[in-house]
């Protein structure tokens, strides 16, 4: 178990490092044709999915500190992407929700990824796709419940 669970780390770094590439986002939004600043899809992306959302919340949700976050929600609120609203469950809580504007820019961006997922998988068996689809959705629930406590899957320090 020990071996497999070594591979099953490595691969998990190998994925976040190839996800995180500014290049990455680049490649997709001009695929989508769509003009928007690559710190901001992260954000809009999230929202999307999220949302409504708080900053904070949504800072823990990509990686960044609240304050950046912040001003970048800022941002899209001015491209009429995202709206903001108190909250409904606590007044001192600012919440972003799409616009149809953002949805319209999400829409866009989606139909991209499918384009680029799909030569992507271009030699995948459906049956091999639908396994990786199936066991990555587990592992992103089961997951969940570590996420506020940063315990499971962190990187072992160098010594």
């Amino acid at each position: 178990m020990q071996k497999e669970m070594r591979k099953v780390h490595r691969a998990l770094v190998d994925l976040v490092g190839l996800m995180n590439r500014p290049q990455r986002d680049s490649a997709l939004l001009r695929e989508a044709g769509v003009e928007l600043d690559r710190a901001l899809f992260p954000l809009l992306i999230a929202v999307e999915h999220k949302g409504p959302v708080g900053v904070v919340e949504l800072g823990e949700l990509v990686g960044r500190d609240y304050t950046t976050v912040s001003r970048q929600m800022a941002k899209l609120d001015s491209l009429g992407l995202i709206a903001r609203r108190p909250s409904r469950s606590d007044n001192r809580v600012r919440e972003a929700v799409i616009t149809a504007k953002g949805s319209e820019v999400t829409a866009a961006i989606d139909a991209a990824r499918q384009r680029l997922a799909t030569q992507l998988f271009a030699k995948w068996s459906k049956r091999d796709l639908r396994y990786l689809a199936r066991l990555m959705r587990r592992f992103a629930d089961d997951l969940e419940p570590f996420a506020s406590t940063g315990v499971a899957m962190k990187q072992p320090k160098c010594r």
